[in-house]
C-alpha cells in the first residue's frame, strides 16, 4: 500500500529528500518498548530487559510520568507536551481520547526528516472506535483496534489498513496470543530487506501487564487478569507479593478526604490483589521474550550499534498501597514512577542516573538522537543532557482539571512530593525519611517553610510551556 493510499498517513511530499547512505548510518534507529501499567517493582521479572538492556545502557532510577493515566500519558509521549498544554485530559471525550490528540506528532517530525515510522500494539484509548483511519506520521501500522484492544485473544489489528482478528476470546490458541502476535510483526518488520537502509522508529506497545477486558458471561463487567502466555500459566503461582508498610495501610488520616474514605481490605480482597500480582507477573514473561526477539532481530541485521532502545510503562500501578487497589492517576509513588531504561548511542553502559526525569522529556531525546524538529514546543530536556551528575530538579505530576472529577497538581523534587488538590486539600511528604509516603506533614509547622516554597515552584511549573518547565 502507497502512502497515498493510507489515510491520514504523511505523503511523500512531505518527507526529507532522500539521504546517502552514509548520512543515514550517522542516525540511529529508535526502538520504543512500552508496556501498559507496569509498576516499577515488577521489572524484577524482566531477565532479559536487564541483561541485555539494563547492563548495556543507562537506567534512569527515578523517572516518572507526569500525568498516570493511559491516554493523557501516551499523548505525552507523543507531543512532548504536559497534558496541560496538549489538552489530552483524559481517556474519553470530551476532553480526552484518541480524538483530543493533536494533529503535530513525534512520527510526523521523524518521517519529515527521512525516519521509517512503524506502530505495532496499543494506540489510544479511543482508537479503531469510530473508524479505521490510520494516524498521520506512521509509514506501517498494526494498532489494536477500539475495545478488542483490551483483550489477549479475540483482538482485532489494524494492518496497514487491512483489518485481521485473532482467535477467540475464551479458548483462544496459543500462537493467537496478543503479545507473541506483536513480537512476530515486530520481527517480521526489523527482517524485511528493506529495513536499515534508512532510519526507523519502532513504538513496540504490548497491552500487558494491563487487566483484561471480560472474556466470558459469568465475569459480566468486571476486568481480570491479565491472562499470560499459556506457557507461562502458573508460573508464579508460589510467588508472595511483598506488601510494603503502605499496603493497606491503617492509619490514613493525613491523607485527602477521598483517600479517606477508602475501606482497609479484608482476606479475600487481600487475596484477590495477590492473584493479580501473580498474573501480571506471568503476563510480561512473554513481554521480556518479545524484547529477546526485538534485540536479536536488530543484532542478526549488524545494526545493533546504530540502534536506540528505549524500554518503559506509560504509568505506574497500585497493589493496595494506601488502601488503592487497581489504581493508578494518584499522586503516590507506585502510580507515577515507572522503569526507565535507555540502551544506544550516546548512553554508557551500566549507568545509573538519579536526577529526576519525566516521560515528558522522552520526545526531546528521540529528537536530539535522530535530528528531526518538532512542529510543537517541548516541555521536556533531551535525557543526554542528565548523564554526566546527578542534578536536582523539579517534575510537574498533574491530572486535570478533568470533567466531573477531582484533580490535583503536584511537585516531585529530589526529596520532597508536594500535593495541591482541587477540594483544597494538600500533601507534603519528605520522601528522605517517610519513602512510603506514610505522614503527610502539610500541616507541620517545622516545615512551613519548605511548603510555602514549593508551592510557589508548582505554581509557576503547573502551567509552564516550553522553556519555562524545569
Amino acid at each position: 500500500m502507497t502512502l497515498a493510499l493510507v489515510a491520514g498517513c504523511a505523503t511523500s511530499s512531505q518527507e526529507k529528500p532522500q539521504e546517502t547512505a552514509q548520512q543515514a548510518k550517522a542516525r540511529p534507529n529508535i526502538i520504543v518498548i512500552m508496556t501498559d501499567d507496569q509498576d516499577l517493582a515488577s521489572m524484577s521479572v524482566m531477565r532479559n530487559v536487564r541483561r541485555l538492556l539494563a547492563d548495556q545502557g543507562t537506567t534512569f532510577s527515578n523517572a516518572y510520568v507526569s500525568y498516570s493515566w493511559c491516554c493523557p500519558s501516551r499523548a505525552t509521549f507523543l507531543t512532548g507536551q504536559y497534558a496541560h498544554n496538549h489538552k489530552v485530559l483524559s481517556n474519553s471525550s470530551p476532553d480526552g481520547g484518541y480524538q483530543a490528540l493533536p494533529k503535530q506528532t513525534l512520527p510526523m517530525w521523524l518521517t519529515q526528516s527521512g525516519y521509517d515510522t512503524v506502530h505495532i500494539g496499543k494506540y489510544l484509548n479511543g482508537y479503531g472506535r469510530h473508524g479505521s483511519e490510520i494516524p498521520q506520521g506512521w509509514k506501517d501500522w498494526y494498532g489494536l483496534m477500539g475495545p478488542s484492544t483490551y483483550s489477549m485473544w479475540g483482538y482485532t489489528l489494524n494492518e496497514n489498513g487491512k483489518l485481521r482478528k485473532y482467535g477467540k476470546k475464551k479458548g483462544g490458541k496459543p500462537a493467537n496470543y496478543q503479545t507473541d502476535v506483536l513480537a512476530r510483526k515486530a520481527v517480521a518488520y526489523l527482517n524485511r530487506p528493506t529495513t536499515g537502509k534508512r532510519p526507523f522508529f519502532m513504538w513496540f506497545a504490548p497491552l500487558a501487564p494491563h487487566l483484561e477486558a471480560p472474556w466470558n458471561k459469568k465475569m459480566g463487567d468486571k476486568w481480570g487478569g491479565p491472562r499470560p502466555a499459556p506457557r507461562h500459566r502458573n508460573a508464579y503461582d508460589n510467588a508472595v507479593m511483598w506488601r510494603s508498610p503502605s499496603f493497606n495501610e491503617k492509619d490514613i488520616s493525613d491523607k485527602p478526604r477521598h483517600v479517606r474514605r477508602n475501606k482497609r481490605f479484608g482476606k479475600k480482597k487481600i487475596a484477590s490483589i495477590q492473584a493479580e500480582y501473580r498474573n501480571r507477573l506471568e503476563s510480561l514473561l512473554a513481554v521480556d521474550e518479545a524484547v529477546a526477539k526485538i534485540y536479536r532481530a536488530v543484532k542478526r541485521r549488524g545494526q545493533l550499534d546504530r540502534t536506540l532502545f528505549v524500554f518503559t510503562s506509560d504509568n505506574g500501578y497500585m497493589l493496595g498501597q494506601h488502601r488503592f487497589a487497581h489504581q493508578k492517576i494518584h499522586p503516590y509513588e507506585e502510580s507515577v514512577r515507572i522503569p526507565l531504561i535507555v540502551r544506544g548511542p550516546g548512553f554508557p553502559k551500566g549507568r545509573k542516573v538519579r536526577t529526576p526525569v519525566s516521560n515528558v522529556d522522552l520526545p526531546a531525546t528521540i529528537l536530539a538522537a535522530s535530528g528531526a524538529k518538532p512542529g510543537r514546543r517541548q516541555d521536556g530536556r533531551p535525557l543526554q543532557n542528565f548523564l554526566h551528575g546527578d542534578r536536582k530538579r523539579d517534575i510537574l505530576l498533574e491530572t486535570g482539571p478533568r470533567v466531573r472529577a477531582r484533580w490535583y497538581a503536584a511537585l516531585r523534587t529530589d526529596r520532597y512530593l508536594y500535593v495541591e488538590h482541587s477540594g483544597g486539600e494538600k500533601e507534603l511528604y519528605d520522601m528522605y525519611t517517610d519513602p512510603y509516603q506514610l505522614n503527610s506533614r502539610h500541616a507541620d509547622p517545622a516545615l512551613a517553610s519548605v511548603r510555602k516554597e514549593l508551592a510557589r515552584r508548582l505554581k509557576a511549573v503547573r502551567r509552564c510551556a516550553g522553556a519555562s518547565c524545569p
